[in-house]
């Protein structure tokens, strides 16, 4: 996208010469005689970058510098005189003016200064891009879990040791996996996530591995896999717990022998790479199981960390919903929300199946939903309404009571049962097939048991 200049100077030649040279250099330019006219123009466009005179008709440039700043911090502006001195360039670099330059203007100074201004400009609006999505990103949080964690990361992050990361869906682990990625030797190098549930177990030998022109059908040219871009870096291997006996085997040996092939070609191509590993199983019963090799784990687990659920951490919830609310009216404006003691008080009594996760969706809802600025708990979903109805929460445990008081061995199994495979549900993200796997029900008898017992996804 081209980039474009405003031009404030009262010599028409001037004007012209600038913006002929910069046309030519494949900016868009816009010229204003005065600061008046210059004014009427920013209010209908914002460029990229400003070049200003200092002597106008109408104005004073060091005097028009500041509101320019005021109004557009983020533009860089070139003062241009005449009768420039050292005094005043001085006064104009502190009055936020990139860089002062006099006449008679060199041409080739002008492209290079416009060049430098824009190439700063864009770095510090990078800067600025990464250290918001750092903020919203990062671990959030003053308890004790947290605290730990932190300290572990900053332990484990320095090392080139293997992480297996363990915790529920929802808590963070990726986001773990990337503060290791960042305070490592390897900050430098990529990061690249795998979800190994996400991919299909015909495809993700190749995704992995990568594939030469002609390996199968539709292979049409080279294609590195996800070990090979990841070198010099770091691979995050997220629910490795979901990834085939086959697949394992081949991992584990690019794991000892740090070198991999391409599918369509023997040749082994070594790689330096650090793995960081996370799931939300238990894979010491996975191994007993048969779903996952001993050796694999044996790996993977060289610095292990569990991730805590929120239920683990509810002194942290008034922070985290004051962060994702806040991060939502920074990203996306309108009102900004509060939430009342008595939900806030609601929020650390529910038991959060989604975790983290669950909260960040709840905090995005309630500031689109919401038509007042205090958030009420009549605001809140049905199921935090009232958590004894709906079994979550603190009143889970005050539901068993109710479970045993009953007269019927029937009516307390199919509670039990209620509870388990909406619990089961709410952990996978209500993926069926993967919650049918994990409990061991084929997906057509699941189907069967969530309509027999009124099973209804939470709206979230």
């Amino acid at each position: 996208m081209k980039k474009t200049i405003l031009i404030i100077d009262d010599e028409p030649d001037i004007c012209q010469s600038m913006s002929d040279i910069f046309s030519d250099e494949g900016y868009n330019v816009m010229t204003a005689g005065d600061g008046n006219e210059a004014l009427e123009k920013l209010e209908k466009e914002t460029p990229d970058l400003i070049f200003l005179d200092i002597w106008l008709p109408d104005s004073d440039g060091l005097k028009l510098l500041p509101g320019l700043k005021q109004e557009h911090p983020q533009v860089p502006v070139i003062m241009i005189s005449g009768h420039g001195t050292i005094e005043t360039a001085v006064q104009a670099t502190k009055l936020g003016a990139f860089d002062f330059i006099e006449k008679p203007l060199s041409l080739d100074k002008l492209v290079i200064t416009a060049s430098n201004a824009l190439t700063i400009s864009r770095l510090r609006e990078e800067n600025v891009r990464l250290k918001k999505k750092y903020n919203e990103n990062r671990l959030i949080g003053e308890c004790r879990p947290i605290l730990q964690l932190r300290e572990q990361i900053r332990i484990i992050a320095p090392t080139d040791g293997w992480v297996l990361i363990v915790g529920e869906n929802g808590t963070g682990k990726e986001m773990v996996a990337r503060e290791i990625h960042r305070l490592s030797n390897r900050q430098n190098g990529p990061f690249i996530d795998v979800n190994c549930a996400a991919i299909p177990d015909n495809l993700i030998e190749s995704e992995l591995f990568g594939y030469e022109k002609g390996a199968f059908t539709g292979a049409d040219r080279r294609q590195k896999g996800k070990f090979e871009l990841s070198d010099q870096g770091t691979i995050f291997l997220d629910e490795i717990g979901d990834m085939s006996l086959n697949t394992q085997a081949k991992i584990l040996r690019v794991l000892q022998e740090k070198t991999l092939s391409r599918l369509g070609n023997s040749k082994p191509i070594p790689i330096d790479v650090r793995i960081i590993a996370a799931t939300n199983k238990d894979l010491e019963e996975e191994i007993k199981t048969g779903n996952f090799r001993q050796d694999l784990y044996f790996r993977l687990n060289v610095l292990p960390i569990q991730v805590p659920a929120l239920r683990d951490r509810r002194e942290d919830i008034p922070l985290l919903c004051e962060t994702f609310m806040t991060n939502y009216y920074n990203n996306h404006g309108g009102t900004y929300r509060h939430l009342s003691p008595e939900v806030i008080t609601r929020l650390k009594e529910y038991n959060w199946p989604g975790n983290v996760r669950e909260l960040k969706n709840l905090m995005e809802r309630l500031s689109i939903m919401c038509t007042t600025e205090l958030i009420q708990i009549d605001d809140l979903p049905p199921y935090l309404r009232d958590l004894k109805e709906s079994g979550r929460g603190k009143a889970e445990a005050h539901q068993w009571s109710d479970f045993l008081e009953s007269n019927s061995f029937n009516d307390v199994t199919k509670a039990f049962e209620k509870l388990y495979i909406s619990d089961k549900l709410l952990k996978n993200d209500w993926n069926i097939s993967k919650t049918a796997n994990l409990i061991g029900m084929t997906r057509r008898n699941l189907h069967r048991k969530i309509n027999a017992l009124d099973i209804s996804q939470p709206d979230l």
